[in-house]
């Protein structure tokens, strides 16, 4: 009887709020859409379960150790954790911008390779309109890992499928904030490769895929050494440097780096410049 009662009180309030979604400008219903896909993120972070199970394929416990050391666990989680009073409002106030200036979902998930090979469900703050065509990144992804030219992301020359204010969300980084989820849940570490994408990776030549030997990160040692003014050939020697010399004092060194090199991601897609113009980064000493 319990269950019954509570499954007509969850129906009549699904029922109030589709009754509203229509309208425009009506905050209420944005705010209750926010609220329920956060508390559903935090759910699937306690479950430690994917979206979609047909891309999860979880390592076994050894290779977990592995990627995935204990003194890397634990410096995960005591930064993400000293941090919580810091990056649980700004994604609030970021969740509630994307609810309210773009009709869609919130968050946007997407399949991405993690550490050997395996797949998960990556999930950031949605940046692009609803149904963007995404076949136009791909082919400049596909002609910058050739080119051997430096990765300048099409931000810089100003993208229309872009929401309002999602150039600033990438220029910062904030819309990978979400991807804290990934690492509560042992999908990614604060530092490591980027996650790429599944059609990246097929493109990747056998020597290349060294670099998912490690757990990927929110950030890595690409980022802090110029990430959109070195080319892909940079990043993958980069990436697999890392992947080969995982230690604490390594991890430590890119986490500081990281917020000044958020400060020039920031400046050059604000104002780009050509590369010639640009002084060296200098590198993470290790």
């Amino acid at each position: 009887m319990e269950g019954r009662a509570g499954d007509v009180q969850r129906a009549n309030r699904e029922l109030r709020v589709d009754g509203t979604a229509g309208r425009d400008g009506e905050r209420t219903t944005e705010v209750t859409r926010l609220l329920r896909e956060l508390v559903t993120e935090v759910a699937r972070v306690h479950r430690r379960d994917s979206e979609t199970t047909a891309y999860s394929d979880h390592c076994s416990p050894e290779e977990l150790a592995a990627a995935l050391p204990i003194w890397k666990r634990f410096l995960d989680l005591a930064i993400v954790s000293a941090l919580l009073p810091l990056w649980l409002p700004v994604m609030i106030f970021v969740a509630i911008w994307v609810a309210v200036t773009s009709p869609g979902p919130i968050f946007y998930r997407q399949p991405r390779i993690g550490f050997k090979a395996r797949r998960f469900m990556l999930i950031k703050f949605r940046t692009m309109k609803v149904n963007a065509e995404t076949h136009i990144h791909e082919a400049y992804l596909e002609h910058l890992i050739v080119s051997d030219r430096p990765m300048i992301k099409l931000d810089m020359t100003g993208d229309p499928r872009l929401i309002l204010g999602g150039r600033f969300l990438r220029a910062t980084g904030l819309d990978e904030l979400p991807q804290l989820f990934n690492v509560l849940k042992g999908e990614m570490s604060l530092v490591g490769p980027r996650p790429c994408t599944v059609g990246e990776f097929e493109s990747y030549a056998p020597a290349q895929r060294a670099r998912v030997n490690a757990l990927p990160g929110l950030t890595g040692l690409w980022q802090v050494n110029g990430k959109n003014r070195t080319t892909f050939r940079e990043m993958i020697e980069m990436d697999i440097f890392y992947a080969r010399n995982i230690c604490p004092s390594l991890d430590i060194k890119i986490i500081l780096r990281t917020l000044p090199a958020l400060v020039v991601q920031f400046y050059d897609i604000v104002q780009p410049i050509s590369r010639s113009a640009v002084p060296p980064t200098p590198p993470v000493k290790t």
